[in-house]
């Protein structure tokens, strides 16, 4: 089950150090900057540009905490905790599952699904739909096994093998390569998608025809392959000021946080548990 927690998304929990850029606002003098280790080119979670929602979310909390924001940059690939965070490199990584071992997680401040995406307005529910028989898919992946993301998972349990992989660390000589599945189903390449949620919302409402999505129903009974992720920042083990600090920032800009999601259409699940930021 660490396994499949681990392999999330792609970029946020799985990365490899692959080069390093420093950016964002200038340091004040005597004020330490907030270090945050990012992406730079994987919307809708952050870019250099500071266009996406992790980018807005932390430049709301270093400004309650009165920090001059540092970007170090980073392309996303395995080892991304251990290299960087644990390394000292950066102090904050944002957008990343509270279930990562290698890092003190913050509390959440979302919970987001894998979905399916289609063409239609309704879109199976259901890994055991047989209509998934039927239909060209498409699923995101990290290696070349099919195997390492949740939804590949349960397809693969189901004897449904017959599928298109989509990598979720992208090809970094395109803008947003991860966002490639989405393209995919509007170009009628694949029928349906499964994709993690926040990146499905954000790019399905960009393409040139009307995309649906839909919640997997069954997701809540695949305990060893979780679909529903707690989403907070992650900060290096042992530091318990930055993250209590950072906790009761999200909190109190919560409904600031929360109206940042709605606009980037993040598809939020499940009310985050009592004492984790629920009102």
């Amino acid at each position: 089950m660490a396994r499949s927690k681990i392999f999330l998304f792609g970029a946020i929990v799985t990365a490899l150090l692959t080069g390093c850029h420093r950016g964002g606002s200038p340091p004040v003098t005597g004020t330490p900057p907030l270090r945050v280790c990012a992406d730079p080119n994987n919307l809708p979670f952050t870019n250099n540009r500071g266009e996406g929602f992790e980018n807005k979310i932390v430049a709301l909390i270093a400004v309650q905490l009165k920090q001059p924001l540092e970007y170090v940059w980073w392309a996303q690939r395995r080892g991304f905790v251990r290299n960087a965070l644990a390394a000292g490199l950066c102090d904050v990584i944002p957008g990343i599952a509270t279930s990562v071992e290698g890092l003190l997680p913050t509390d959440p401040y979302y919970r987001s699904s894998y979905v399916f995406v289609g063409r239609t307005p309704h879109p199976p529910w259901s890994f055991d739909d047989p209509a998934l028989r039927r239909m060209r898919l498409g699923v995101q992946i990290i290696g070349d096994d099919y195997a390492n993301t949740p939804p590949a998972h349960e397809l693969a349990r189901r004897g449904i093998v017959d599928v298109k992989g989509y990598r979720v660390t992208g090809d970094y000589l395109v803008s947003n390569g991860p966002a490639r599945i989405v393209g995919a189903v509007a170009d009628g390449e694949i029928d349906l998608a499964v994709a993690w949620g926040p990146m499905a919302g954000y790019f399905a409402v960009r393409q040139t025809v009307p995309l649906y999505l839909s919640p997997i129903a069954d997701r809540r009974d695949l305990p060893e392959s979780p679909l529903d992720y707690d989403i907070g920042m992650g900060v290096r083990k042992g530091d318990f000021k930055l993250k209590a600090e950072l906790d009761r920032r999200l909190k109190q800009n919560r409904v600031e946080i929360a109206g940042i999601l709605r606009e980037f259409r993040v598809p939020v699940s499940a009310p985050i548990g009592p004492g984790r930021g629920k009102d």
